[in-house]
C-alpha cells in the first residue's frame, strides 16, 4: 500500500492556446472510477459543440485503474499522452477531460501529443497538487477529567484529531502514522498515567 499520493487540491479548468485551436483541462479528484466517468460526462454536456472531449483518469493509491480516450483524435495523441502526464506527477484519484475547440490549423501527430499533454501539466500547476498521507485511524477513550487536557494536547502537537464523542467516557478519535504509533502509546500513558485506552483501527489517507 502505497504511504501517501498527490491529488489535484480542487475542480477547475485551465486553458491554453496552440494555433488558433482552445484546448480547456478541466481537472477534479475522483474517489471512484465512476465519479471520474460522471465528471467526463458532465464536461461532453458542458461543450457540446466541441470537437473533441479527449480524457483520462487514474483512480487508486496505486494507480490500479488508469483509462483514457483520444474522442476521435488520431489513436495515441491525446488520451494517452493525458494519462503520462498524471502518472509523471504522480497524480492519484484524479481525472482529466481536455476539450478542444479546432481553430483551423492542423497540429500533426506530435503537435497534438504535446498539447494534450502540456494543457494537463499547466491546468495541474495553475489548480495546485495536494499529498495524502496513510495514516492508521485510532481512537483514545479517556475519563471526563482528562479529556480536555488531551484534546487540546493533540490539536496543539498538529495531530488530526477527526471526532470528539462524549458518553459515560470521552472517545477522541484521531489519524495516526504507523511509525509514531509506539511513541504515541507512550505520551498517551504518560498524560493519562495509564488511565486512557488506545485502540487501532484500519487505514485511511488524509492531507499530509
Amino acid at each position: 500500500m502505497q504511504d501517501e499520493y498527490r491529488t489535484v487540491a480542487r475542480e477547475g479548468v485551465h486553458e491554453t492556446e496552440v494555433n488558433r485551436s482552445r484546448f480547456l483541462c478541466a481537472l477534479a479528484p475522483a474517489a471512484t472510477e465512476r465519479e471520474a466517468q460522471e465528471f467526463v460526462a458532465r464536461i461532453r454536456k458542458e461543450h457540446p459543440g466541441a470537437n473533441h472531449n479527449c480524457w483520462a483518469y487514474v483512480i487508486g493509491a496505486d494507480a490500479s485503474v488508469q483509462k483514457a480516450s483520444d474522442d476521435g483524435e488520431p489513436g495515441g495523441t491525446a488520451g494517452l499522452p493525458m494519462l503520462q502526464m498524471l502518472t509523471r506527477r504522480d497524480m492519484r484519484y484524479v481525472v482529466a477531460v481536455v476539450t478542444r475547440y479546432f481553430g483551423g490549423v492542423k497540429l500533426g501527430a506530435g503537435g497534438l501529443i504535446r498539447a494534450y499533454g502540456g494543457a494537463v501539466g499547466e491546468a495541474l500547476d495553475a489548480l495546485g497538487t495536494i499529498t495524502r498521507r496513510r495514516f492508521r485511524l485510532a481512537t483514545v477513550t479517556v475519563d471526563h477529567q482528562r479529556a480536555g487536557k488531551v484534546e487540546n494536547d493533540l490539536r496543539a502537537t498538529g495531530r488530526e484529531v477527526r471526532e470528539v464523542r462524549y458518553g459515560e467516557a470521552v472517545t477522541i478519535e484521531i489519524g495516526l502514522p504507523d511509525a509514531e504509533v509506539d511513541a504515541f502509546r507512550g505520551w498517551l500513558a504518560d498524560v493519562t498515567a495509564g488511565s486512557a485506552v488506545l485502540e487501532l483501527g484500519g487505514e485511511a489517507y488524509g492531507d499530509a
